[in-house]
């Protein structure tokens, strides 16, 4: 049974971990979002939870002042003669939401702009994730179940991307782990995904600092990076759409260096990094997802993923992740693939169905090389914490 509001309304998504004192300049207030639990009867609960912003976008100064600890791209070498001292010098500071971010929240619905001006210039992107209570995130274990969640991707333009996933990060933030990280989930700390990303300016409770250098105006790379599954329910826009899950050889937030994180190599890390994906187009019918086609990007509409086990259990082996949209009252099957070499039969993600497009594509087994479906289902009856982007 299909509920659009099974999780929330997300009026819009267009698409920076962990800094670990806590500032005081700006109180740190939660936008609500309401979100529902939903019986197999068709009975549905409304859930009062929150958002916090991720730690990478806030505002990071020295304990008790107002001196930047991070400016542009760069580090202030007065706080960075070692990575636990500059994570016992520096703090994050409260978030306004709206002002500075562009994130907004109604009843069941958030809106994350894109591109919002503000006293300090302008902020580009964002990244939230649900919470249990002010100080824990909301862990959701999907396995034998149905997310559900309804879009607007209509301002959405091709070359942007709207995300809605699940990491396998702490329900804490890494607070417990970690005795330098005094926000915690609070505070959005503890993020990690399949790209063990080496961007967070803190992990595991240091600041990442160590070998930092400069890729963009606004951010850099250091030594380590923050691996774990993830579960790409949605990677969107109003032309095009996909669905990946991405299993790791590790179990929950892991701190990666070199090699382990993929880096030079791609593919010599712990985590998969291209995963197995569904995308209608890329699997060949061009005529499924956009404006105007079957699934109308002009209108809202309802997306639906399920978590199907070997036994019809929340604790057997995930076997197959199936997906449906609701437009208008009518529920509508995903597409089928088209592309030579991959059975035409094939419209949601198995084991057969990725063995075949790596093959008929030519990509690296990296999905099955990783433990694949079984893995990613292990990461799945761990439970994973939602982010939204």
């Amino acid at each position: 049974m299909f509920r659009p509001a099974a999780l929330a309304t997300l009026a819009a998504f267009l698409a920076g971990v962990s800094a670990q004192q806590v500032g005081t300049n700006t109180a740190e207030t939660h936008p609500a979002l309401t979100w529902y639990k939903c019986a197999a009867g068709g009975t549905c609960t409304a859930q009062a939870g929150k958002i916090t912003l991720d730690a990478n976008w806030r505002w990071l100064h020295n304990v008790g002042g107002s001196t930047n600890c991070y400016t542009g791209n760069t580090w202030n070498s007065a706080y960075t003669s070692s990575t636990t001292t500059c994570a016992q010098q520096c703090a994050l500071d409260g978030a306004d939401y709206s002002g500075t971010y562009g994130i907004t929240t109604s009843g069941n619905a958030l809106t994350l702009k894109f591109v919002t001006p503000n006293s300090n210039g302008k902020n580009v992107g964002s990244r939230v994730y649900l919470m249990a209570d002010d100080n824990n995130y909301e862990i959701f274990k999907v396995l034998n179940q149905e997310f559900t969640f309804d879009v607007d991707v209509s301002q959405l333009p091709c070359g942007l991307n709207g995300a809605v996933y699940f990491s396998e990060m702490d329900a804490d933030g890494g607070m417990s782990k970690y005795a330098n990280n005094k926000a915690g989930a609070k505070y959005g700390t503890g993020y990690c995904d399949s790209q063990c990303p080496r961007d967070l300016k803190f992990i595991n409770g240091e600041c990442n600092s160590a070998g930092w250098t400069g890729t963009s105006t606004n951010s850099g790379t250091g030594n380590y990076g923050s691996c774990c599954s993830e579960m790409d329910i949605w990677e969107a826009n109003s032309i095009s759409a996909a669905y990946t899950p991405h299993p790791c050889d590790v179990t929950g937030q892991t701190r990666c260096t070199g090699d382990d994180c993929g880096s030079p190599s791609r593919y010599s890390g712990v985590c998969d990094p291209d995963g197995c994906d569904f995308n209608s187009y890329r699997q060949g019918d061009h005529d499924f997802y956009g404006p105007s086609k079957t699934v109308d990007t002009t209108k809202k509409f309802t997306v639906v993923t399920q978590f199907i086990t070997s036994d019809n259990t929340a604790t057997g082996t995930l076997t197959e992740i199936k997906r449906y949209y609701v437009q208008n009252g009518v529920v509508i099957a995903n597409s089928s693939n088209k592309i030579s070499g991959i059975s035409t039969s094939f419209n949601s993600i198995t084991g057969a169905y990725c063995d075949q497009q790596k093959a008929a594509f030519g990509d690296t087994t990296s999905f099955q090389n990783h433990g694949g479906l079984t893995t990613m289902g292990q990461s799945l009856n761990r439970g994973g914490v939602l982010v939204l982007s």
